[in-house]
């Protein structure tokens, strides 16, 4: 390939970089202000909206990203609004689990739908333009190494 072919190719990378930073950013605006008017901080949502079934403290920390230390206060917090409790993980009694209450799952059910009207107006494009970038965004990230790899 050309040093010529190897620039345009460099350029669109870039840009494809940008618009998907810049995709993310605003679904992840319109996921916040979901949560906002479910009266829940991000972290707080993120834990919620991802709960499916007891979870270790340590899962929740990878989903956020964070240390397990900052996962306290943020199950502190849903755990006071009734929305989460801990049990002992049945292995390991040392182990905590989070464990999704009736009002928790009620909540995330409310989130996940008040997140999916946001999006619905995010992806608003014909049918068949939703169905193609859902298969090129698929596509990329069923080719895409594993994290940290840099094949």
């Amino acid at each position: 390939m050309s040093d010529e072919a190897d620039c345009g190719t460099d350029l669109v990378v870039a840009e494809l970089s940008g618009l998907v930073f810049e995709a993310t950013a605003r679904l992840r605006a319109r996921f916040n202000a979901a949560a906002a008017e479910l009266g829940l901080p991000p972290a707080q949502a993120l834990v919620l909206v991802n709960l499916s079934g007891p979870a270790p403290m340590r899962r929740l920390a990878d989903w956020l990203s964070c240390e397990p230390s900052n996962v306290t206060g943020i199950v502190d917090g849903l755990e006071r609004r009734g929305l989460v409790t801990r049990r002992p993980a049945p292995g390991d009694r040392r182990v905590k689990h989070v464990v999704l209450t009736e009002a928790g799952e009620e909540r995330r059910d409310q989130l996940r739908s008040r997140s999916h009207a946001l999006t619905k107006t995010f992806f608003a494009l014909p049918g068949p333009d939703q169905e193609h970038l859902r298969d090129l965004l698929a596509r990329v990230l069923s080719d895409a190494p594993p994290d940290g790899d840099t094949r």
